[in-house]
C-alpha cells in the first residue's frame, strides 16, 4: 500500500513512522525547503493549494505513484482534498479524514463555538463583535485577559493573549475576521484521536498534560488518563462525525473540562502517542485494507513524557 502525505512541511517524525507500516510513503510540499521532504521515499514539489494547477498536480502524483490514500497534515489542504473525495476515488484514491462538512465546521472556530454550545459541551465565551464582549465586560460577565485569534486559521497563527481594552481595541480596528474568547485557568491538555474510518467508532484516544508550548504545539507533555475525559473526548467526536485522525484542545477548570478547537488531522504533538504505542498509520493502513479496528481507549502507559529538541537536515543546492 501506498501513501500520500500532502504539506509535510517539518512533520519528519511522523514521516518516519508512516514508513514503518507502508510500502512508499510519497510526500508533496510548495517550499524545497521543507525538511520533512527528504524523509519520504519519494517527495513531489506541487503549486500551492490556491492554484487553479493544484489539483492536476495532485492527481498526476496519485496516478504516476500508484497511490491508495491520500491525506494532509495543513487544515486548508485537508478541506480541500475532503471535498474532492469523490473525484479521488474515481482514480481508485481514498481520502483519509473526516468529509468537508466536518472539515469546514473545525476550520471555522465561530462556527465550531456554536456546535459545542448547542450540544452541551462546555466552551470558552466567545465573541465574533466587540460590542457584544464589551457588553459582558461591564456586565462583569467576562474579565481581562482574553485571547484573541482568526476565525479561520490553522497552528495558533495569529493567536494572542490581550490584558486591556485599549489594545483589544486597536487589535479589532486594524484586523478583520477575529474572534475573543475568554481566558480559562487551569490546566491544559491534547488530545489525539482515532476514528476508524470504516465503522466509524473512536477506536484511540490518547490524552497528555501541556508542560510548555512553542510555536502553538506542546513542546513538553506528559501522558495521563481520565475516564470522564475518554467519555467526553467520544462523545464529541460522535456527535461532529469526525474520522480518522483527529485533535483536540481541552482546559480542565474546578474539575470539569473545556473544549476549545477541534482539528480534523494529525496534531503537532501526535508523536508522542506514536511513542505510547498508539500507532495510527497503522490504523490507517488497516482501513485503507477494508478492515475494521478493534477498539482500545487507554491502553497506554501514563506518566511518559514527550520532550521536543531540534534536528537539522542539510542538502546540497
Amino acid at each position: 500500500m501506498n501513501i500520500l502525505i500532502a504539506g509535510v512541511g517539518v512533520r519528519t517524525k511522523l514521516v518516519k513512522y508512516f514508513k514503518n507500516h507502508f510500502n512508499k510513503v510519497v510526500v508533496t510540499d510548495c517550499s524545497i525547503l521543507a525538511p520533512a521532504l527528504y524523509f519520504a521515499d519519494k517527495y513531489h514539489i506541487v503549486p500551492h493549494i490556491n492554484s487553479p494547477d493544484y489539483l492536476e498536480a495532485i492527481k498526476d502524483i496519485c496516478l504516476k505513484e500508484e497511490i491508495n490514500g491520500i491525506l494532509s497534515l495543513i487544515d486548508p489542504e485537508q478541506r480541500f482534498l475532503s471535498e474532492k473525495e469523490k473525484y479521488f476515488e474515481e482514480i481508485g484514491v481514498r481520502v483519509v479524514g473526516s468529509s468537508k462538512k466536518v472539515c469546514d465546521l473545525c476550520f471555522d472556530k465561530w462556527k465550531m463555538h456554536q456546535f459545542l454550545r448547542e450540544n452541551n459541551f462546555k466552551t470558552a465565551k466567545s465573541y465574533i463583535d466587540l460590542s457584544s464582549f464589551m457588553k459582558d465586560y461591564l456586565n462583569n460577565e467576562v474579565s481581562f485577559p482574553v485571547f484573541v485569534k482568526p476565525i479561520t486559521g490553522s497552528g495558533s497563527v495569529g493567536a494572542q493573549k490581550i490584558s486591556d481594552q485599549r489594545f483589544l481595541e486597536f487589535i479589532f480596528n486594524s484586523q478583520k475576521g477575529l474572534m475573543i474568547q475568554s481566558f480559562i485557568e487551569g490546566q491544559e491538555y491534547s488530545v489525539d484521536v482515532y476514528t476508524d474510518a470504516n465503522s466509524k467508532e473512536v477506536i484511540s484516544i490518547f490524552t497528555k498534560k501541556k508542560i510548555s508550548m512553542r510555536a502553538g504545539e506542546s513542546d513538553k507533555a506528559v501522558s495521563f488518563k481520565d475516564e470522564k475525559l475518554f467519555a467526553l473526548v467520544k462523545e464529541v467526536i460522535k456527535k461532529l462525525g469526525a474520522s480518522g485522525p483527529i485533535d483536540l484542545d481541552v482546559f480542565e477548570s474546578n474539575g470539569e473540562f473545556y473544549i476549545l478547537e477541534v482539528n480534523p488531522r494529525f496534531g503537532g504533538s501526535y508523536p508522542h502517542a506514536y511513542e505510547c504505542g498508539e500507532n495510527f498509520p497503522e490504523m490507517i493502513l488497516k482501513n485503507l485494507k477494508g478492515e475494521t479496528l478493534t477498539t482500545n481507549i487507554g491502553g497506554y502507559k501514563s506518566n511518559i513524557y514527550m520532550l521536543k529538541h531540534y534536528e537539522i537536515k542539510v542538502i546540497s543546492e
